[in-house]
This record gives C-alpha cells, sequence and structure tokens, in this order.
C-alpha cells in the first residue's frame, strides 16, 4: 500500500456542515483534506489548484448546480474521484449522479460510519489500481468493481460497531514503546481481543499501522502493530 495519505477536497454551502464532513474524513486513516469550498465557482477552483485524489461534493450549492460541477471535474484528463453528499435523495439526481461517474451518493445527514466504509473502500481500490500491470485480466478488474461495491448490512454494521474504537486502538498502539498485540490491545483498553484485532486489521489496511511478524520457537507467528512513520 502506498503511505501517502489521498487528498480529499470537501465542497459544502453550509459551513457548519463542512466542518463536520472535515472532522469525519481526518478521522479516517489513509486520508487527509487539502481544502474546503462552498460555491461551485471555489470548488472549480481549488480542484484545479491542490489536485486533489477525491471531492466530497454538495448539490445544493448557492451559485450553481453541484451535479454541473462533478460534470466538469469529471471531463478533465485527470479527474478526481468524487463523492456526491446531499439531502436529495430523488430518483432522478441519483441517476444523474451515477450516469456522470460519482464513485459514490451518501444522503444527509450521514454517520462516521457510512462515510468511512466508503473511504476505505476507496482506498482500497485506488490502492489495487496502483500494483495493476499495463494490461488487467478480467479478474482484476472484477476485483476493482468488488472493492467499490457498497458493503453488506452485516459488513456496515460491524464498521459502525467499530468505528468508536478506532481512535482509542490507535492510542494504544502509538503510545506503546514498541509493537503491541491485539491482546495487549484488549487488556490497555478495555475491549475484547477479538475487536482490537478487527480495528487493528483495518488500520493496518488503511496504512496507518505496519503489521510485524515475531516467531516464536514453536507455533503460528504473533502478530503485532506499531505506528507506520511517514
Amino acid at each position: 500500500m502506498n503511505d501517502d495519505p489521498l487528498s480529499v477536497l470537501v465542497v459544502d454551502d453550509d459551513f457548519r456542515v463542512a466542518g463536520v464532513h472535515v472532522g469525519f474524513v481526518e478521522a479516517v486513516p489513509g486520508f487527509r483534506v487539502v481544502g474546503t469550498a462552498h460555491t461551485a465557482a471555489d470548488a472549480r477552483a481549488l480542484t484545479a489548484s491542490l489536485r486533489p485524489d477525491l471531492v466530497l461534493m454538495d448539490v445544493y450549492l448557492p451559485d450553481e448546480d453541484g451535479l454541473e460541477v462533478v460534470r466538469t471535474l469529471l471531463a478533465d484528463p485527470a479527474p478526481p474521484a468524487v463523492l456526491v453528499i446531499s439531502a436529495a435523495n430523488d430518483v432522478a439526481t441519483v441517476r444523474r449522479a451515477v450516469q456522470l461517474g460519482a464513485l459514490h451518493y451518501l444522503v444527509k445527514p450521514f454517520g462516521f460510519a457510512e462515510l468511512a466504509e466508503r473511504l476505505a473502500s476507496f482506498r482500497r481500490a485506488h490502492d489495487d489500481l496502483a500494483r495493476f500491470p499495463e494490461l488487467a485480466s478480467q479478474q482484476d478488474i472484477d476485483r476493482i468493481f468488488d472493492l467499490l461495491r457498497p458493503a453488506t448490512p452485516a459488513q456496515e454494521e460491524a464498521i459502525r460497531r467499530l468505528a468508536p474504537t478506532l481512535q482509542a486502538v490507535f492510542d494504544a498502539v502509538s503510545g506503546s514503546p514498541s509493537s503491541i498485540s491485539a491482546t495487549d490491545v484488549a487488556a490497555a483498553i478495555g475491549i475484547s481481543r477479538t475487536t482490537a484485532q478487527r480495528a487493528l486489521t483495518q488500520l493496518e489496511q488503511s496504512g496507518v499501522l505496519r503489521l510485524e511478524l515475531r516467531y516464536g520457537t514453536t507455533g503460528r507467528p504473533e502478530h503485532r502493530y506499531a505506528v507506520k512513520r511517514r
């Protein structure tokens, strides 16, 4: 996985809502917000200057329909990915976003878990594409599209339960003088080993932690985790 965080531009006409979305994105390992825009004009200008990997695009902007901005951005030779965020849930708007090539569509208001799941799937697909050979097989292509599909209800529920724990797990790892196991994390913050392992795996897959295998004299190697320094 590429260690560099993916850059995100947050577009929303409401300053308070934009701030919430910035906080959500910054809480997901492997992403960083590089700018916020509150109008269509600013969204275009900042996308051109910052060249973000991903744009969170509101539909209702004061100077122009956000989907018109999406159309312009995706027509660029090197376009960002776009995740539409809107209170609009009518079929016509959703259909247009899909036809324009939006990566996902989230209806406001949404929680951290909903956005985190979509960001994580985008990160996995982005990293997988970076490893593609010049000519991809159908199996390679199918895998990318599978990664971009929304999670099943069971997966979404698992992520929803996990989301509040991620920061505590990261803090436990970063505060340890050496690499740490799921058992150590569980004991440190008072959660089950299964929950600790799930969080550690997600943080490792997102590029925030590195996995170390410690081999003993017998049995399987112990999985230990440490913060990945950039």
